[in-house]
């Protein structure tokens, strides 16, 4: 087990954030031990964050949401004691905050509430800005620890208030992304130059760090998360419930939350935030993403060709049809069949008797056509009627105009 010293730092959350925080912090000579969820292949990475506590008097928590944040101080807190500083960075609703600072202080330990402004290349240049409230003592032992990953940190006041700022800071920084987005797609749409609108945006008072750094990315298309959609979508939602708890109604707030919500439903809450854009840019920029109903309008679509699959259904879509055909001319009539008749022949002697239908053979010379036959003589109605509801001669009648004649009451009907 290492060496506890006062240069011993524990990194709890090893994100787009913690994890350049504790390179900084390497880089500026401290010793640093980190601890993730889902472990990772790094220097000094421990078992659980109560071992982290035991090796490390500053702890730095950057987990994601509320419930991560008071979990992983629950799963400390047997290990803190009076020489520990908790300094907790996610944005949380504010009494969040305040509800894992009562479970550090109440095992003797100091908690610093710590949000910060910056994304990753800030992290990465040690460019943050810290938003801190908390213990005057405290904050002025833990500042070489913050001041090893920014360029200033701003004393706030008491526990919560900083997370306000926070959550204020960032509906102008959701707000002014969305706002960009629809002025690009404006001005897009209107056929001017993107080279042109960019010249005149970074000559108005709007123009900012914010607008510098994702303006060229929406341009390329570029949604590399520096900071994640999710996230600012969460610190929407606080900031919403916040405001209804003042009697506040934040109108752009709410667009903001609406906007990123309709993105993440999309499938990108893991990309930038600024990817709000895409909503503008189905096409021109973004030719995979799906098509915004509300500004496209989609073709109908196209109905497939019917086919008939088997001679059934031939039948029966002639037998449904009605075709406006000229009056057809009688059929010929089907001459009636005749009777199968019986040949009796006289016995050739006195008392025999021959039974009805027994014929003796031709005599010799006798012509074929002579000879009256005796089997039965086929049915022709019942092989004409066979005929004509056959699939196949259906089909044949259709297609000659004899469909319906033979399909129509009316025109049978006429017939007779």
């Amino acid at each position: 087990m290492a060496r506890r010293t006062k240069k011993n730092v524990g990194i709890i959350g090893l994100g787009i954030i913690g994890s350049r925080v504790a390179e900084n912090l390497r880089r500026q000579g401290f010793h640093v031990f980190v601890w993730n969820r889902n472990p990772r292949p790094v220097p000094n990475f421990v078992g659980a964050p109560a071992e982290l506590a035991e090796m490390c008097d500053y702890i730095q928590i950057f987990v994601s949401n509320d419930d991560a944040l008071l979990d992983v101080i629950r799963q400390m807190a047997p290990a803190l004691g009076p020489r520990h500083i908790v300094l907790s960075h996610p944005t949380v609703a504010p009494h969040s905050m305040r509800a894992a600072a009562d479970l550090v202080e109440r095992r003797g330990a100091r908690f610093v509430e710590a949000p910060f402004t910056g994304s990753k290349i800030g992290a990465e240049k040690g460019e943050l800005v810290f938003y801190v409230a908390g213990d005057e003592v405290a904050l002025k032992e833990a500042r070489p620890i913050l001041e090893a990953s920014s360029t200033e940190v701003i004393e706030i006041g008491e526990i919560g208030q900083a997370t306000v700022v926070k959550l204020a800071t960032n509906i102008v920084t959701s707000a002014s992304v969305q706002a960009l987005a629809e002025a690009l797609a404006l001005t897009n749409h209107a056929g001017v130059p993107s080279e042109k609108f960019v010249a005149a945006l970074q000559n108005n008072a709007s123009y900012s760090k914010t607008l510098s750094m994702k303006l060229p990315k929406m341009i390329e298309g570029n949604f590399e998360p520096h900071f994640a959609l999710k996230h600012m979508l969460k610190d929407m939602l606080i900031a919403g419930r916040l405001g209804l708890s003042h009697h506040l109604e934040l109108a752009v707030t709410a667009a903001a939350r609406d906007r990123l919500l309709e993105q993440e439903q999309r499938g990108y809450a893991e990309e930038d935030f600024s990817v709000v854009a895409r909503k503008y840019f189905p096409e021109m920029i973004f030719p995979t993403v799906e098509q915004d109903l509300e500004l496209f309008e989609k073709p109908p679509p196209i109905e497939p060709a019917a086919t008939i699959s088997s001679m059934g259904e031939v039948a029966a879509a002639v037998q449904v049809q009605e075709v406006d055909l000229a009056p057809l001319p009688p059929e010929e009539p089907v001459p009636e069949p005749q009777p199968a008749m019986e040949q009796v022949v006289p016995a050739e002697s006195a008392g025999e008797t021959t039974t009805p239908g027994a014929v003796e053979p031709n005599p010799p010379g006798t012509p074929a056509h002579d000879v009256i036959s005796t089997e039965a003589v086929p049915e022709p109605e019942a092989e004409h009627s066979a005929a004509a509801t056959s699939p196949v001669d259906l089909l044949a009648k259709f297609l000659r105009g004899e469909a319906r004649a033979q399909t129509n009451p009316k025109i049978n009907s006429a017939k007779e």
